[in-house]
């Protein structure tokens, strides 16, 4: 089964108003076995929600509206759904009534334009709104010979969450054949999407009962897959079989199979190895640290480190030698291994990582004069032995400092390995 989310308002065609609705209705469609395959924002226009509504009905088994039930000229989604159906718009006395009854209950006079809150589409059943005056509605039909299932929801997200979850949903449940939805997120780190895909194509090709979606971005590749079965058991074992396979094609370059975040990894590594870690941050700023302590419980693997900016703090924090960074520059590989070293040391951690680089706008200065905006040197260093890396981002500054923390924790889990 597959759905159709039509958001109205014009609001929400511009930079100040976000639609978060259709993310809620999708993860309760998707409770139901039910896939969004389509999410169409529609502005204050009968004629084009119309038309929406039209094309809506021609490839969606279930059509669900969100927003335009209101009492003012702009609110046009009951004529607009009536219209696509070819169907009459009647008032209803007892939603005329109860309107009445909620303004007289708070001293305020009714102005006329409240009465089309009270307009039903024919064949329609009402969905009581307890917590707004625009109540929903809800109908299974026949269109052009296709069983449709079609639902209007007031827009406020506060009306529209309950509304669904306690009335509509129930109501989909008991009018759609049993299904269930599984899915699977597969993470990779510093990959190229295209390689990932040459990669893994030939395998999730095979599966045409799968949905598949590659997703790029900061850093890290995803694989998504979902698959719809009568039961959730017959779906889970699907989308489990396509994720054996890919694991056996990409092994270690996937660091998740249950779509949990590197940074959770790596402190799961940690604690199964019994380690601690500290880090030594430059041009990161402590973003290392950040992600890191998002994730809860980290105190038990995470000791700290330090934002060593400076070269002063560099020295006094992580006792990196002065001359060193006189010498090479703080953006450099000896230096970058010092601080994995010094940081390691003064906090008594297992692992020490460290990162250094130019994050831009302003070029580098003195020893680091010459050195491009994006290179980053990252390192780690376990006792043993440290290791270094040196690296080229392009970007902005954020990007450049997002890269360089997802470098390191990516250099963390693979010596970890």
């Amino acid at each position: 089964m597959q759905a159709e989310i039509i958001v109205v308002g014009s609001e929400m065609l511009t930079p100040y108003r976000q639609d978060t609705n259709s993310l809620h209705l999708t993860a309760r469609l998707n409770d139901l076995g039910v896939t969004v395959a389509f999410k169409t924002i529609v502005g204050d226009s009968l004629q084009q929600l119309t038309g929406a509504a039209r094309t809506a009905l021609t490839r969606a088994d279930i059509i669900i509206f969100s927003g335009g039930l209101g009492p003012t000229e702009d609110d046009l989604t009951r004529e607009a759904a009536a219209a696509a159906l070819g169907l009459p718009l009647l008032s209803d006395p007892t939603i005329l009534e109860s309107l009445e009854r909620r303004f007289a209950a708070r001293n305020i006079v009714m102005s006329p334009n409240n009465r089309k809150q009270a307009d039903v589409i024919e064949g329609f059943t009402v969905l009581n709104n307890s917590n707004g005056s625009a109540p929903g509605q809800f109908i299974e039909t026949t269109h052009n010979g296709q069983r449709r299932l079609v639902l209007l929801l007031p827009g406020p997200p506060s009306e529209l969450k309950p509304l669904f979850d306690q009335v509509a949903k129930p109501l989909l449940a008991a009018a759609l054949p049993p299904s269930f939805l599984a899915r699977r997120t597969l993470r990779m780190a510093l990959i190229p999407e295209s390689l990932v895909d040459a990669r893994t194509a030939p395998i999730y090709q095979r599966f045409a009962d799968i949905e598949t979606t590659i997703l790029a971005g900061r850093g890290e590749i995803q694989l998504h897959f979902a698959s719809t079965k009568p039961t959730l058991a017959e779906a889970q074992a699907r989308v489990d079989e396509v994720v054996s396979l890919i694991e056996a094609e990409m092994q270690d370059d996937i660091f998740s199979s249950r779509g949990e975040s590197l940074e959770e990894i790596v402190l799961l590594m940690l604690g199964m190895r019994h380690l601690t870690l500290a880090v030594a941050e430059s041009c990161s700023g402590g973003l290392i640290a950040e992600r890191l302590t998002e994730v809860p419980g980290s105190s038990r693997t995470f000791l700290g480190g330090a934002v060593v900016y400076t070269d002063a703090l560099k020295t006094t924090f992580a006792n990196v030698p002065a001359d060193l960074i006189a010498t090479h520059g703080a953006v450099s590989e000896p230096v970058v291994r010092a601080l994995a070293e010094g940081i390691r040391t003064r906090t008594g951690a297992s692992i020490g990582i460290s990162v250094t680089g130019l994050a831009g706008p302003t070029p580098g200065t003195g020893a680091d004069a010459g050195k491009p905006i994006g290179r980053v040197y990252v390192a780690l260093a376990d006792g043993q032995q440290t290791r270094a890396k040196e690296l080229n981002l392009f970007g902005d500054r954020e990007r450049i400092r997002w890269w360089a923390s997802q470098q390191a924790l990516e250099l963390l889990r693979r010596t970890l390995l």
